[in-house]
């Protein structure tokens, strides 16, 4: 059975490499094609974020006054605040990690037995005196173990991003999603920005630092001919997931 399935992962795994080879024999000498501009809310995987939500609080209006409850201001606000506005989205990424531990543990125990009287008579009649009864069970074990690690992490990031405006939560907050490609040459650098954020949170200039982003995501990478040379080959990643050694 293992080896059937060895045998489909291996055909598979071909046929995979066989399209991804043609795809990349096809765009030879062709720089890699940016994506088009679509809906987020129609793409394939794309769910309504769902958050715990307060009791929505119906808007009044007091005798002679100009204001509503839930009003931020007299005049117009020019802030993100509907499902298709734009804002910016500062992403600002300063992270350093640095872990060192140890551990040592050990552990020795000596358990010993013997036998007197008529059952100790009756080994040494049995194994004909080779066989002392005083020691006749004599147990040793021990455990040791030495452990070690460490984490040495730095990230640097800092760029701005146009994300727009998908749902409006009933409790007022954005949940808003932003992509931007740039291709120089051969290679195309992606940034993508999503998560959620509070109006108040948003700057007068309708920017907000990444750092106010709830159930942030931020990915930034690249593809193209440099990313390309940079992973390993399809082969060498089939034998990785495979060999158990």
């Amino acid at each position: 059975m293992n080896l059937i399935k060895l045998t489909t992962l291996l055909a598979a795994t071909a046929m995979l490499a066989g399209c991804n080879t043609t795809d990349r024999l096809a765009n030879v000498g062709n720089a890699p094609p940016l994506t088009q501009i679509n809906d987020p809310t129609t793409v394939a995987g794309y769910q309504p974020v769902r958050m715990p939500m307060p009791e929505p609080i119906q808007d009044t209006y007091q005798p002679n006054s100009l204001y509503r409850t839930s009003a931020r201001g007299f005049f117009k606000d020019e802030r993100a605040h509907r499902v298709g506005d734009i804002l910016t989205v500062v992403v600002t990424i300063d992270d350093r990690a640095a872990i060192d531990n140890q551990t040592q543990r050990s552990r020795n125990s000596t358990n010993s037995a013997g036998m007197g009287g008529i059952f100790g008579a009756a080994v040494t009649n049995l194994s004909g005196g080779s066989i002392e009864p005083s020691g006749a069970i004599d147990i040793n074990s021990g455990v040791q173990d030495t452990g070690a690690g460490s984490v040495n992490r730095s990230e640097s990031l800092e760029t701005s991003v146009a994300a727009v405006v998908t749902q409006v939560l009933p409790n007022g907050n954005l949940v808003i999603e932003g992509r931007q490609e740039v291709r120089v040459n051969f290679e195309v650098r992606d940034l993508i920005v999503a998560g959620i954020v509070r109006p108040s949170d948003i700057q007068s200039n309708n920017t907000i630092p990444s750092s106010k982003i709830a159930e942030a995501r931020i990915a930034y990478g690249g593809r193209g001919q440099i990313t390309d040379v940079q992973q390993p080959r399809y082969g060498q990643q089939v034998l990785d997931a495979i060999l158990p050694f």
